[in-house]
């Protein structure tokens, strides 16, 4: 009896073949976020020559340095998004895409990020966002819960997180939203919709990081966080009929704000003109 054909994955030419499978620990959330992106790169019919990826330091970095096909910037820690602005100043007709971690964007490089925000830079930034910093030994970030227990907290974390988008969305960005590696289709909606906006574009994405940070609040497993996200998490619709008593510990998902403002770049290049002239 002859041995079935493995059906090949669909959205393999756009990643970087030789290395896979992935190092991503088992129940990492990072891969669920390289194959909703990469769905909705597809979909878009971006040709990745036309991407430019740039990314920091850490386990969500890996997604577009080394595994997506394109031309990838993989810069210090925290400065990401310094590199990204570059890229697009130099590059105007660039899809410049960052994708890092949380600690990455929201803690080291977190100046960065609301005054790219301010500036309305032509970028479509995804935050990977799983409440620690996942690898370098799970320390406590800026988007950790309060009372959560991580290396640098073992008694917990005295600290508020970061409420993160609505802080970027205060900052000006023309499209902020939230999602989990639960609710992958509007997800990849989102990813789309930040990758043809103009201006400054933000997605959250809450995922699951079992090693690091599950461990340590009893959640061992992918799946765990996975009913964690569909049980606590209410849509932006709803919860803007409702009062934050009624909302409690509920995370917000979905569209944050989207604005119109001129992108950076535009402005930059139109003022050069003026000048010229």
């Amino acid at each position: 009896m002859m041995a079935k054909k493995k059906k090949a994955y669909r959205l393999k030419h756009y990643l970087r073949e030789e290395l896979l499978p992935t190092t991503f620990c088992q129940g990492c959330g990072c891969g669920t976020v390289l194959n909703t992106y990469a769905q909705a790169i597809e979909e878009l019919q971006i040709n990745p020559k036309d991407i430019v990826s740039v990314t920091g330091i850490g386990c969500s970095s890996w997604i577009p340095s080394p595994y997506f096909k394109a031309d990838t910037l993989h810069t210090t820690h925290g400065r990401a998004i310094a590199f990204a602005t570059g890229v697009k100043i130099m590059k105007p007709e660039a899809n410049v895409v960052v994708i890092a971690g949380d600690g990455d964007l929201a803690g080291i490089g977190g100046n960065h990020l609301i005054h790219a925000a301010r500036r309305n830079v032509g970028l479509a930034v995804f935050l990977i966002n799983n409440m620690i910093y996942g690898m370098t030994g799970g320390q406590v970030s800026p988007m950790t819960p309060l009372g959560d227990k991580t290396t640098t907290t073992p008694y917990g974390n005295p600290e508020y997180p970061f409420n993160i988008a609505e802080f970027v969305a205060a900052a000006g960005a023309n499209y902020v939203a939230r999602w989990t590696t639960y609710h992958v289709f509007p997800l990849m909606e989102s990813i789309q919709k930040a990758m043809t906006k103009d201006g400054f574009s933000f997605v959250e994405i809450l995922t699951q990081c079992p090693v690091s940070y599950g461990r340590r609040v009893g959640m061992r497993t992918g799946e765990e966080f996975l009913k964690y996200f569909k049980e606590n998490t209410i849509n932006s619709l709803k919860a803007k009929d409702m009062t934050p008593e009624e909302i409690g510990d509920k995370i917000i998902v979905g569209k944050i704000v989207e604005r119109n403002r001129k992108e950076f770049t535009t402005i930059l290049r139109e003022m050069n003109e003026e000048r010229r002239k």
